[in-house]
């Protein structure tokens, strides 16, 4: 429907955006123009060719990919680079991995090869020697969020009778501290453990260097329990208490010595360009636009092997390629910087995205807002499904940006799908995390999803340019906005670390 002449007047008044109906001679205007369907189709036949062999994470293909990439952005003038990041594939030697208990002249040993195992985080490169902070009873995440546990070793002790849910989510508030380990005593029998425990310890693979999350680590109560009780621990105690315990043990040190062995090493790109603000003070703050490159690669045994991505995802990589074009373009270079990052191993485990949170080319606290594209070339003509909305005021921006364009004849709309948690589920999240707000912009998937048959001619290219038109808009309005975009506090709250 198209708004009344009074109505286009009063929206352009209230509101600093730009109304391509209202202003057709703007800048802004004219460089949206040059997002066309013609050139998204032909980016999109270029990154999901089948010369590209499904592009996955490392491949040939990928590292292609970001050249092309960075091409692109070298020509419209962008600062560009090609950050490449480290993939291993490690396995813990558990013979030669053991956790020390220490208290009173008492020593007590648990091997990982019968009394300790190795549950999640990162293998510390280095022995640890540290002394304990026991955390246990009725603890909650508030409660474990106010603990100091920096360069502490936690050993957390369960409640008898825990709420499953509750007890995970202290988990990963202690997960996410920079405690250095995180020990878990557990009272399981020694038999029971022990055929717990794989016979060959898996593979794992580990993205950029070993640094980062504590390593979580269960231990056998049976193995150290005599250290613990001189160093006068009762377990019992804490595990039926109704009130949060936290106290540190100086008298008990916990070692902790990791051995693994690499199997493999690999390298794979994130491709970056940067687009530097007009603004002498705002050209310091930065707007993220962001989509990954890659895809599965090959499916073997079939007549069509290759998994082209076409909509999972060049379409959203073209997206950052085109938004590049657009904001290059004459006038059109807003107040803030811009980031555009297309990252790798996102179908892997978001490994390029976590990778660049953690290594970004500016300090996170630097960026603004973060704007994702994950397969938008496909399903619904006048519609987007605009995902984390709820977590910001840039859900109030964008619906605001969207009603004064009109002419787009494109509707964002909320999550339809809350219980997949798609907001948990792409690059954005790595980005969230870290405290920047996010729009996450998703079609939805459909038959093709991860098929050989996500093919180049399957993409709406008109609808996919009316889209991005509309996020073109919307980085302008963030970008030249004098203040950053803010979270809702319970959000927040949930979300960054």
């Amino acid at each position: 429907m198209r708004c009344s002449i009074l109505l286009a007047v009063l929206v352009w008044q209230a509101l600093p955006v730009f109304s391509a109906e209202a202003q057709t001679t703007h800048p802004a205007v004219q460089a949206a123009r040059s997002i066309t369907a013609v050139d998204v189709a032909r980016r999109i036949g270029v990154i999901a060719d089948d010369s590209m062999l499904g592009r996955d994470t490392p491949s040939r293909g990928l590292e292609l990919t970001a050249e092309y990439v960075a091409a692109q952005f070298r020509r419209f003038g962008l600062q560009t680079s090609i950050q490449r990041y480290p993939i291993t594939r490690r396995r813990l030697e558990p013979e030669q991995s053991r956790v020390v208990f220490s208290a009173g002249g008492r020593a007590d040993s648990a091997s990982f090869a019968n009394a300790a195992r190795y549950q999640a985080g990162m293998v510390p490169e280095q022995p640890i020697r540290s002394r304990a902070l026991l955390v246990g009873g009725a603890q909650t995440t508030e409660t474990v969020g106010r603990l100091d546990v920096r360069d502490k070793v936690v050993l957390f002790v369960p409640p008898a009778k825990p709420d499953p849910e509750a007890l995970q989510q202290v988990l990963r508030v202690l997960l996410y501290s920079e405690t250095q380990a995180l020990v878990i005593l557990t009272e399981v029998d020694s038999a029971a453990f022990a055929a717990s425990l794989p016979r060959r310890q898996p593979e794992r693979t580990v993205v950029g260097s070993s640094r980062g999350r504590p390593a979580i680590i269960q231990v056998r109560v049976g193995a150290v329990k005599n250290t613990l009780t001189a160093a006068g621990v009762d377990l019992a105690s804490i595990r039926n208490q109704s009130a949060p315990v936290a106290r540190d043990i100086p008298q008990l040190q916990v070692g902790i010595e990791m051995k693994e062995t690499v199997t493999s090493s690999l390298m794979a790109p994130n491709t970056v360009g940067i687009l530097e603000g007009s603004d002498s003070r705002l050209k310091n703050e930065y707007v993220v636009f962001s989509a990954h490159m890659d895809h599965i690669g090959i499916t073997r045994g079939q007549r069509d092997s290759i998994n082209n991505g076409a909509d999972d995802d060049a379409s959203g990589t073209v997206g950052v390629i085109e938004l590049a074009e657009a904001f290059s373009q004459p006038g059109a270079r807003p107040k803030r910087s811009l980031i555009f990052v297309t990252v790798s191993g996102e179908e892997k485990g978001l490994w390029g995205s976590e990778y660049f949170a953690s290594n970004p080319p500016v300090p996170m606290k630097q960026m603004v807002a973060g704007i994702n594209m994950d397969m938008i070339g496909r399903n619904w003509p006048d519609t987007i499904v605009a995902i984390g909305k709820e977590h910001s005021d840039l859900g109030a921006t964008l619906n605001r940006v969207n009603a004064a364009h009109p002419e787009l004849r494109m509707t964002a709309i909320d999550d339809r799908w809350p219980e997949e948690r798609f907001y948990f589920r792409s690059d954005h999240y790595n980005f969230a995390r870290k405290g920047v707000p996010i729009l996450f912009f998703f079609n939805g998937v459909h038959e093709d999803y991860h098929e050989v048959t996500d093919s180049p001619e399957k993409i709406n290219s008109e609808k996919q340019a009316r889209i991005l038109k509309l996020l073109f808009y919307l980085g302008q309005e963030v970008a030249n906005a004098p203040k950053r975009p803010e979270w809702n506090p319970e959000s927040y709250k949930e979300i960054v670390e």
